[in-house]
């Protein structure tokens, strides 16, 4: 896994304007592209000697050749609309890290639990959403079964079909409060999450399509 980082310095006088720009419409934009896992945006605590206020964007992105495909099919128009909004008052430069590793503490507030059958299984979507891999358990969805139609073509989603015989088998993972919000964000607006029951008679949040 890979991080496309962001560094910007913006002028005091803009800043303001700018974070709310970044954060209703630039970064949204940018992960509407489809090429990276999740974004996190922060302020750098320094003062600069050239003034302004800097800000880092960390995109994590799946592996190099994703990050080459943002490069040359979305990059040159999103960097043309920073620099026709704010072009003049800003200064950035780019920098891409390779993940090596990745260190995490188990936390005991975990409280609902989560049946998936797509991309939430894979384990770079898990540390690109929640920061940490997921661990689960088998069980089964009864009376649903696979969509023919993705979301967006790509994605997978499930339709109720009140037939016995009609199995989703999948895992379920125990999540937080803030990770159930986590998946939420990642899943988008073609989604919504409903409660279940399980083969296992576990009740469960799983995502549908609206």
């Amino acid at each position: 896994m890979y991080i496309y980082n962001i560094t910007t310095n913006i002028e005091e006088a803009s800043h303001h304007a700018w974070v709310k720009w970044m954060k209703e419409i630039h970064i949204p934009e940018v992960l509407s592209t489809g090429k990276f896992l999740s974004a996190k945006f922060s302020k750098v605590l320094v003062e600069e000697d050239m003034g302004g206020v800097t800000y880092s964007i960390q995109y994590t992105v799946m592996d190099k050749a994703t990050l080459k495909r943002y490069y040359e099919e979305d990059a040159p128009r999103l960097i043309e609309n920073v620099q026709k909004n704010f072009g003049s008052k800003l200064v950035s430069f780019k920098t891409e890290l390779e993940v090596i590793d990745e260190y995490f503490v188990q936390r005991a507030t975990a409280t609902h639990y989560m049946f998936t059958y797509g991309t939430l299984q894979e384990t770079e979507v898990q540390l690109g959403v929640f920061s940490r891999p997921l661990v689960g358990f088998e069980d089964e969805l009864r009376k649903y079964m696979i969509a023919d139609k993705k979301i967006a073509d790509l994605y997978p989603t499930v339709q109720h079909t009140g037939k016995e015989d009609d199995t989703i088998k999948g895992q379920v993972y125990t999540l937080s409060n803030q990770e159930l919000h986590k998946a939420d964000v990642y899943e988008g607006e073609a989604y919504q999450r409903i409660q279940i029951q399980l083969s296992s008679g576990k009740n469960a949040w799983v995502y549908i399509s609206k």
